[in-house]
């Protein structure tokens, strides 16, 4: 165990020096950059990598007499020991992680409900509440600390950020629509609408070498939905849990979702934006 954290610890070490192959230039700078960029992605979704690899390689009937919820359950709360152990995260950034696995978890109970059945979870499990294992939270958590670590690796820094209270506003608003579109409507786009003009002058500053790289925050904001709806694809396929037209055989999960990842990654990144040592790189203008 130790040998692995001193390994990590050297990785991060070596990620975040500056200039570590010296100065750079034509196709040999922008290999470097890439193979940079790739590597710090994939270090930054330590706890959603592990996370998911379990849910592949744990059998469907459990392990050791345990149901596959539970094992689940068990692997997600060591990973986030072991995060907090290594001081991978911070005590402050756990507890963001924590509220982000009860909003989430929240969501899960409303959305599985008798009434709703937006999706299911068939499979039996001792640490089931209200028909919801509670390894689920952990996929929202996971997204939290995505960005928690990609915040450092990458040195993000945010630029015409909005004011924090428009912006948690906004993210009141996406989650309050999960529920309530069952009765009133949807009001996604309406919401989107608002954050685009919100968010329109946001710009993410990040360095996966040794210059800074610029992006729409807004664009951030729609790949790492991409990237979660690819998740729950496979997610699905597995058999993890399943959505209605999913009961009699897989099928794909519908592209509409994605929008619905980007709102919640955009929430996910308010509640962060709340971090003290996180607010210090956010340019909000006057």
């Amino acid at each position: 165990m130790n040998s692995v954290i001193s390994h990590l610890s050297r990785l991060d070490h070596y990620l975040c020096e500056v200039q570590p192959w010296g100065p750079l230039k034509g196709l040999r700078r922008g290999i470097v950059e890439f193979l940079y960029f790739g590597v710090k992605e994939a270090r930054a979704c330590l706890f959603a990598g592990l996370f998911f690899v379990s849910i592949f390689l744990v059998p469907r009937d459990g392990l050791f007499g345990l149901p596959r919820y539970d094992v689940l359950l068990i692997i997600a709360l060591a990973i986030q020991a072991l995060m907090i152990w290594t001081k991978l995260e911070t005590w402050d950034e756990a507890k963001a992680i924590l509220l982000f696995h009860i909003v989430g978890f929240a969501l899960e109970v409303f959305k599985t409900s008798g009434p709703i059945r937006s999706w299911s979870y068939n499979d039996f499990a001792y640490t089931k509440v209200l028909g919801v294992p509670l390894f689920s939270g952990f996929m929202y958590a996971a997204v939290g600390s995505y960005i928690i670590q990609a915040w450092r690796l990458f040195d993000l820094r945010i630029r015409h950020h909005p004011p924090y209270w428009m912006a948690t506003l906004i993210a009141l608003g996406i989650y309050i629509n999960f529920f309530s579109h069952h009765f009133i409507g949807d009001y996604r786009w309406y919401i989107a609408a608002c954050a685009v003009g919100l968010y329109a002058r946001s710009t993410v500053v990040f360095r996966p070498y040794d210059r800074d790289r610029q992006m729409p925050l807004l664009l951030a904001f729609v790949l790492i939905g991409f990237f979660i709806w690819l998740a729950e694809n496979i997610s699905t396929f597995f058999g993890i849990w399943h959505y209605p037209n999913q009961l009699g055989a897989w099928s794909a999960v519908h592209i509409g979702k994605w929008s619905s990842w980007s709102l919640l990654v955009m929430m996910t990144f308010t509640i962060i934006a709340h971090l003290k040592h996180i607010k210090t790189r956010i340019h909000i203008p006057d």
